[in-house]
């Protein structure tokens, strides 16, 4: 111990304690370490529980209010909306907008008190199953209107409870941030880049006489709400199925409860299409079959309510929002445009922070994320963009977890990133208290024991104070006053 000195043994971001004895390094502690008297952050429970107290989430609806008149409309309108007498704003973390931008956030309130405004909220696998988006969505569509869980993909990998899509056993996905899948060549994955199958990819496409050998193929997507989400969400009537690369003919039959809606062809021209399905109320049992010898790309499923505000999530498990560039463009562009968001949030970093040996690697980094969100922004019309930071991320150092070193400098270089390319930036990282944080949101139980992803509990609690730092800036400048 009396050789031992604290982080003598460097390796990447790794710094344990230890010393060198010929040439060789011994992982050893000092007496501070061994004894537990050096700890990571000053940071104490009470100091994550101030956090946590600052905001009160929402908790999910277990039946649809009744609204007897207007005046009651009103009031559940008040009662949905931040209470600022029991909030120190003072504590919150705000949102960051560019110095170059001073209008920002009041075109941020345009948009989304306009007829319609689409929200892709692009992530990493903090944001799987709907996870911060589906309470965001919820609480956007209360305060402005809108209802629907908008994109799901045909065949979900992930659990989410937004809505019920189940596709029968012959679908296969494709996501192009999925390392176990080989890459399509024509790269053609769409806006949320990834695709689902009924029939084998094949790069080279059949021949009249191998067509004709082939059997005919039968696939179905089954839609209906879910039982277990917001009440907003459980409110659809508007279905689109987006598809692309569709060179030989398919038979769409649309079926609700049964009874036959709606029969089409698919069009075969190979480029990027929505098939729109439209009923009157929330399908209670829709089925969606499609016939054909060889598959399309079917791109996902939107589910929404006739207007106002829709929220997209599309996680993208061990992406680190650097992958945009590399698809293909046209099919991106045309399905955009058909989209057409308003508003594009990005949440990444927590992936490539164990691969960051130093701060040069923080700048490749952040100088690629500049440059997905100009590719984005060439292809999409007047988008506000919006980028969430990583959380505070761990890995064990002396037997005990600590702060990733680089993790402050990355937080900071994408903030400066962001803010000098008309992004606005809201610091995840110092939401959850910064330096030292992570253990104790595990030790509550609002994150789980990887360190990284958060419980339902922790889920919440983070989209609220994200939200209520957004509603901050929102509100008309006459309410401002809080």
């Amino acid at each position: 111990m009396f050789l031992s000195e604290k982080g003598a043994i460097k390796k990447a971001q790794t710094q344990d304690d230890g010393f060198a004895y010929e040439g060789v390094l011994l992982k050893y502690p000092t007496y501070k370490t061994f004894l537990g008297l050096e700890k990571d952050s000053s940071l104490t429970r009470e100091d994550v529980l101030k956090v946590t107290e600052i905001v009160t989430p929402l908790e999910i609806e277990t039946e649809e209010a009744e609204v007897i008149d207007e005046s009651n409309v009103i009031e559940e309108k008040i009662k949905e909306l931040p209470d600022f007498s029991k909030i120190d704003t003072t504590q919150l973390v705000r949102i960051r907008y560019p110095d170059s931008n001073p209008d920002f956030a009041n075109e941020l309130r345009k948009k989304l008190s306009s007829r319609d405004c689409r929200i892709i909220h692009y992530g990493d696998s903090q944001i799987e199953g709907d996870r911060i988006t589906a309470y965001l969505r919820n609480r956007l569509q209360r305060m402005y209107g809108g209802s629907g869980p908008g994109f799901l993909p045909v065949k979900p990998v992930y659990r989410q409870i937004s809505a019920v899509v189940e596709p029968s056993g012959n679908w296969e996905r494709y996501a192009f941030f999925d390392p176990t899948k080989k890459k399509f060549k024509h790269r053609k994955y769409g806006t949320y880049l990834s695709v689902s199958r009924f029939t084998e990819y094949q790069k080279i496409l059949p021949d009249s006489t191998t067509l004709d050998s082939l059997p005919l193929v039968k696939a179905t997507i089954k839609v209906g709400k879910s039982d277990d989400t917001y009440m907003k969400f459980r409110r659809f009537s508007r279905i689109g199925l987006h598809y692309g690369n569709c060179k030989f003919p398919i038979k769409i039959s649309v079926y609700n409860d049964g009874n036959l809606i709606q029969q089409d062809s698919l069009i075969a021209d190979g480029k990027y299409h929505q098939y729109k399905i439209k009923t009157s109320t929330t399908p209670t049992n829709l089925q969606i079959e499609l016939e054909s010898k060889v598959s399309a790309d079917f791109y996902g499923l939107t589910l929404d309510g006739g207007s106002r505000v829709q929220i997209d999530n599309v996680a993208m498990r061990g992406a680190s929002g650097t992958i945009f560039a590399n698809s293909d463009a046209n099919t991106y562009s045309r399905m955009v445009r058909q989209l057409k968001p308003k508003i594009v949030i990005m949440q990444y970093g927590g992936n490539t922070m164990p691969y960051l040996k130093d701060s040069t690697d923080v700048k490749k980094y952040t100088n690629r994320i500049k440059s997905q969100v100009n590719w984005i922004r060439r292809r999409t019309k007047n988008v506000s963009f919006i980028f969430i930071g990583p959380t505070d991320m761990c890995q064990p150092v002396n037997g005990k977890m600590e702060t990733y070193p680089l993790l402050p400098y990355l937080n900071a270089k994408l903030m400066e990133t962001c803010l000098s390319n008309d992004v606005a930036y809201w610091s995840m990282y110092d939401a959850m208290g910064g330096k030292g944080s992570m253990p104790l949101w595990v030790d509550e139980k609002l994150t789980a024991k990887d360190y990284m992803h958060f419980t339902w509990k922790g889920t919440k609690i983070i989209s609220e104070l994200f939200f209520t730092a957004l509603y901050l800036d929102l509100k008309e400048p006459d309410d401002n006053e809080v």
